[in-house]
């Protein structure tokens, strides 16, 4: 008796387990993309240092050993793409970019709601069409070596694929968080 009193006082068992793992798996998605965000920082700021230390070295060969390393200019190319792209798609994911608030500041709750919907639409676009256009890239360059590296041409590609597919990736998140709150808030209501 004293279960079945449990259940009654709090309603459907799996109804609650149901909004459970239905919150609990928004949760283990959004700490996922915020570690593949934190993963993405971390690289591109390996990668800044190893370039500050491969200028360090490039002047040292140059004015101390009289002897340019000429595979320095080729990898700073290639980490500065690197770096760009990677940081581009964590400040998608952080809300870090550069954005003009005064018209969407301005407008009633609705319309900025949904001007928040439309900007990350654009940047699901965007980010697609740079991982699609990338890829081609990627995949026309496989041949080619990059000068003074060894390294296939398409690595100065990759880092565009790889920022385009977690631009959209990150942006589908935000709408999808954002369209989540306000579920929530409906229900509550």
């Amino acid at each position: 008796m004293k279960v079945s009193n449990e259940v009654c006082e709090q309603g459907d068992p799996s109804e609650g387990q149901a909004s459970h793992d239905r919150f609990s798996a928004a949760q283990y998605a959004d700490r996922v993309l915020d570690g593949i965000a934190h993963g993405c920082v971390l690289v591109a700021g390996v990668l800044l240092v190893s370039l500050i230390i491969t200028f360090g070295w490039l002047v040292f060969g140059r004015y101390v050993l009289n002897d340019t390393p000429t595979w320095v200019e080729q990898f700073a190319l290639l980490s500065v793409a690197y770096i760009t792209c990677l940081g581009t798609a964590a400040g998608v994911r952080h809300n870090t970019h550069l954005s003009i608030d005064l018209l969407r500041d301005n407008v009633p709750e609705p319309l900025k709601g949904l001007m928040y919907h439309l900007a990350d639409l654009f940047v699901v676009v965007f980010g697609g069409v740079m991982a699609w256009q990338g890829w081609f890239l990627l995949m026309s360059n496989l041949s080619r070596p990059i000068p003074m590296l060894g390294l296939p041409e398409s690595w100065r590609a990759a880092p565009l694929v790889a920022c385009g597919a977690l631009m959209a990736l990150f942006a589908l998140a935000n709408i999808v968080k954002r369209l989540g709150s306000n579920l929530t808030v409906t229900e509550e209501s």
